[in-house]
């Protein structure tokens, strides 16, 4: 009998969760539509995420089957792969200096912000937050690698949910604010000939899914970072810089990934976010603006120095997410593999750097 009912149970719970999914991703799909003739940029993830996000902090029943999600990483960076000619690989190799400055600039971007929030907010006044510690101020600030973040942040005792809406808020609003503000100042489709495979030739794509496929798996299987982006990307690229398993993507499957990207953000803003210390996410508001800008300005400098155009620059130097910097890139046709590159090597910096910089630097001073 017991058996039964968690049956019945697990059933009823599966069907709801089906229906919410269905019509979240109707509503998303709809949203999508209307961002495209509204000319809002990226409105396939823009869209979808706006109307996910408002509707689950109104409580609505949203939500986001994870296997769609992992599906769509899969697929966005499997695509963002197909850049990475050997050409592009020549000259992406060529920035691996700018790479290293943008890894000790996020690094350092991180660690002003979060000694800020501490600042803010630990000390007394109408601004402090109770039991706010420097660990949890510390793991809120790093920039990129969000859910690596929050457990980290879990393993030495941090109050996760402040870091977690703190990661949450700052990939959002750079996601919202970056590209807004390239289409408002007309920057985009500055590259004019984008590399990869344009014919669509399905016993490649087979093969190539299927690689792509094992990709993903080892990643997950050695619990890596993003497995699911990191493990197609890399795998792509590897199979695009030898000229192997060459095709083009059926149309509109970047699209479907986009909206199940745009969904998975979204669903992260639940009711209980809007009440989560409203002054702590004003200060994490403001202080991403300041960081886009100051982005903006290492970008403008290091442009001085490099071939490269000052937006692309931002875009692979922003505190926003690899895979929604990778993706803007895509869209906005903004050198996509240089974005790319400079993402995954300041995840991977950040990742290796972050904790035993914790360790080395500011253990025995956090509380």
């Amino acid at each position: 009998m017991p058996n039964s009912a968690f049956a019945q149970f697990t059933q009823r719970f599966f069907q709801r969760l089906v229906v919410r999914t269905l019509l979240t991703l109707l509503l998303a799909w709809a949203a999508a539509l209307l961002c495209i003739a509204l000319k809002v940029p990226l409105p396939w993830m823009i869209g979808p995420l706006l109307l996910t996000a408002g509707l689950t902090m109104a409580g609505g029943p949203t939500a986001s089957w994870k296997p769609l999600r992992n599906g769509g990483q899969w697929l966005i960076g499997g695509a963002l792969g197909l850049y990475f000619t050997p050409q592009m690989m020549s000259l992406v190799a060529g920035m691996w200096w700018a790479m290293a400055l943008g890894i000790v600039w996020a690094l350092a971007l991180g660690l002003l912000f979060g000694a800020w929030l501490h600042r803010v907010h630990a000390g007394a006044g109408r601004f402090h937050i109770a039991g706010l510690s420097r660990i949890t101020t510390y793991f809120s600030s790093p920039i990129g690698a969000a859910s690596e973040m929050t457990l980290m942040g879990e393993r030495h005792g941090a109050q996760t949910d402040l870091i977690a809406s703190a990661h949450s808020l700052r990939v959002l609003l750079v996601t919202l604010i970056v590209p807004f503000g390239f289409q408002w100042a007309g920057l985009h489709g500055i590259d004019t000939s984008l590399p990869g495979p344009r014919v669509l030739v399905w016993s490649n794509l087979a093969l190539w899914t299927l690689l792509t496929g094992v990709g993903c798996w080892v990643m997950v299987k050695t619990k890596g970072a993003n497995p699911w982006f990191i493990g197609s990307l890399g795998v792509s690229i590897l199979l695009t810089a030898n000229e192997l398993s060459q095709s083009a993507l059926p149309p509109g499957v970047v699209n479907a990934a986009q909206l199940v990207i745009g969904i998975s953000l979204g669903v992260r803003f639940t009711p209980s976010f809007v009440h989560l210390a409203p002054r702590w996410m004003a200060s994490v508001t403001l202080a991403t603006v300041v960081m886009i800008t100051l982005s903006g300005g290492f970008a403008w400098g290091l442009s001085h120095f490099v071939d490269l155009h000052w937006a692309t620059l931002l875009l692979g130097t922003s505190p926003g997410g690899v895979a929604e910097m990778s993706i803007t890139a895509k869209v906005l046709q903004l050198g996509v593999p240089m974005v790319t590159a400079f993402h995954v090597m300041r995840l991977a910096g950040v990742l290796l750097l972050v904790e035993p910089m914790y360790r080395w630097w500011f253990q025995d001073k956090l509380a």
